[in-house]
């Protein structure tokens, strides 16, 4: 899982400034770098193309769930259960943030 550090931004640097910020050209009150990716140009093209990383978590989320309530949970380990638990919480506070906004 990608570490998120949160930094406030410099200033964009225009051409009409005489002086650059000394950390590149990003601009924004927080930017959050998700890490260093083996393939920048398709990771940036699946965003673009596929769907955000929420978008694309959610899609895996709602597959989980599906397959969680097929699923006989009374066969799974109690580790397995823990598992299962945590992973529907997470869906189940997702879901009720979503209705919070609506």
């Amino acid at each position: 899982m990608p570490q998120l550090t949160l930094v406030p931004s410099p200033p964009a640097a225009s051409q009409t400034s005489p002086w650059m910020w000394p950390f590149g050209s990003q601009f924004g009150l927080i930017n959050i770098n998700l890490g260093k990716s083996s393939d920048p140009d398709l990771e940036k093209e699946i965003l673009q193309d596929v769907g955000t990383y929420g978008k694309q978590l959610g899609q895996l989320g709602d597959a989980l769930r599906a397959l969680i309530d097929h699923a006989k949970l009374d066969e799974f380990t109690p580790a397995e259960k823990r598992a299962i638990n945590a992973a529907l919480y997470q869906l189940d506070e997702i879901d009720r943030l979503k209705a919070k906004r609506k």
